[in-house]
């Protein structure tokens, strides 16, 4: 006959000998890097543009001058000890099916947060604010 502790399975955050937290700031962080990973998307501070100006916000120029900050800009978390609920603000390289760019963000959040931070992901909510023209380079 089975014990009980080979019945009840713990969560791999939870030990007898102690708890890990994940907080909202490193949740955050896998987030953005995650959803950066996808090609053809790419996190956005939401700014407003006028029509046919594919220049960057002031939002995202100032964020991209912080660093790490510009990882997470347009990420939003609700983190706690076993679950976390993701917003992201996003924009799509144009000539890539919207529906398809956020479907690989999210399968890819989901899988990142997941594996690296031990959390079950229960939403990824994605705002698309606008589409860019690839860079020409």
């Amino acid at each position: 006959m089975g014990s009980t502790r080979s019945q009840s399975k713990q969560h791999p955050l939870q030990s007898d000998r102690g708890t890990t937290i994940v907080q909202e700031a490193a949740v955050k962080s896998i987030v953005g890097i995650a959803a950066n990973e996808v090609d053809g998307a790419a996190t956005s501070t939401g700014g407003t543009r006028l029509p046919g100006d594919s220049s960057r916000t002031v939002g995202e120029f100032l964020g991209g001058l912080g660093g790490g900050e510009a990882q997470t800009r347009g990420v939003s978390v609700e983190a706690g000890e076993l679950e976390a609920a993701v917003d992201l603000t996003m924009v799509v390289e144009y000539g890539r099916p919207v529906a398809q760019a956020t479907q690989a963000v999210r399968e890819n959040v989901i899988r990142r947060v997941e594996s690296l931070a031990g959390l079950t992901v229960t939403e990824v909510n994605v705002n698309v604010v606008d589409v860019n023209f690839p860079d020409q380079t």
